[in-house]
């Protein structure tokens, strides 16, 4: 069954890249996320209609960040810890617009007898094997002066989270929805989230940079489209959640449930957050930029200069 379904998603993967290499079409890729979902409700309202944007959801993470690497796409919906991971390739691509902040998604969950991060010293803490949780971690104990040596890393993806969890595998672990609460119902224990660690989380649409160039009025023309479909979310919720529900096969309370922990930033908060200034995302990537060098994420040392652009947000 796995190398079935490996080899439909190379196969995707390799259509996506035979496809028509039209250079206006502008081919966006995205997994299945929440933060990423109001991209397809712009679709599903006809505000891409007479835009030359093509949709592209793809079964992960990875599969994303491959097909975007090998120019299969043109832009993609990224971690933004993924973004260095390409800049360190050397691949110059440009973030646009912010999808999401995690407020409170992401999480530490801890057995019921340990309450706070100090208690985790010397303790197995499941964590996967990528930047985003590496990160987590080590700002949690960086915040509660601790270093990662205070505590057994226990390599652990996802799909492994719940299971070692409960069986005693790990004492705590670096999670997100749905494993959050199912975790939580089952008795474990809130110890750290993002909310500790504001804008530090970030998920955001990334672009090459030359088609950026060749092609900015494509890219407004997207971005108007993702703010007007934030709208309809904010005036007509249960349309919105309604429509969002059929696409994904699941019910509304759920698609409700599934944007706890998550900041959609509006446009005015967007231009801040993609600013130069103090107010935009430079701290926070510095830090993410830190923390992979620390844990050999990133092999190079490399300019996150011109990373940001909010000029494709103005009129």
């Amino acid at each position: 069954m796995r190398i079935t379904l490996f080899i439909l998603s190379l196969c995707s993967l390799l259509l996506l890249s035979c496809s028509d290499n039209n250079s206006q079409i502008l081919r966006l890729g995205t997994n299945v996320w929440p933060g990423y979902e109001p991209l397809y409700l712009a679709r599903d309202l006809n505000y891409l209609d007479n835009m030359q944007v093509e949709l592209l959801e793809l079964s992960s993470a990875s599969e994303v960040l491959q097909a975007f690497r090998s120019r299969a796409l043109d832009a993609a919906s990224l971690t933004l810890d993924e973004v260095l991971l390409l800049r360190d390739l050397d691949i110059p691509v440009t973030v646009v617009l912010v999808h999401d902040v995690s407020d409170g998604g992401d999480v530490v969950i801890a057995k019921p007898a340990i309450k706070t991060i100090v208690e985790l010293r010397n303790k197995r803490v499941g964590v996967e094997n990528g930047a985003l949780g590496a990160y987590v971690i080590t700002r949690a104990l960086e915040l509660n002066d601790m270093v990662t040596n205070d505590i057994v890393v226990v390599q652990s993806d996802v799909n492994t989270h719940e299971s070692y969890f409960k069986t005693g595998m790990i004492d705590a672990v670096v999670t997100f929805e749905p494993v959050r609460t199912r975790l939580l119902t089952s008795g474990g224990n809130e110890i750290f989230s993002s909310r500790e660690m504001p804008d530090e989380i970030v998920d955001v649409l990334a672009v090459h940079n030359d088609y950026l160039t060749n092609n900015p009025a494509i890219i407004k023309d997207l971005i108007s489209a993702w703010f007007k479909a934030l709208e309809y979310m904010k005036t007509e919720s249960d349309h919105a959640s309604a429509r969002m529900a059929r696409r994904l096969n699941i019910s509304q309370r759920e698609v409700n449930d599934s944007y706890h922990g998550l900041k959609l930033p509006d446009k005015a908060q967007n231009i801040k957050l993609l600013s130069k200034g103090e107010e935009g995302l430079g701290k926070s990537i510095n830090n993410l930029y830190r923390v992979m060098r620390k844990q050999k994420l990133i092999r190079n040392e490399i300019s996150t200069d011109a990373l940001l652009s909010n000029q494709y947000l103005t009129d």
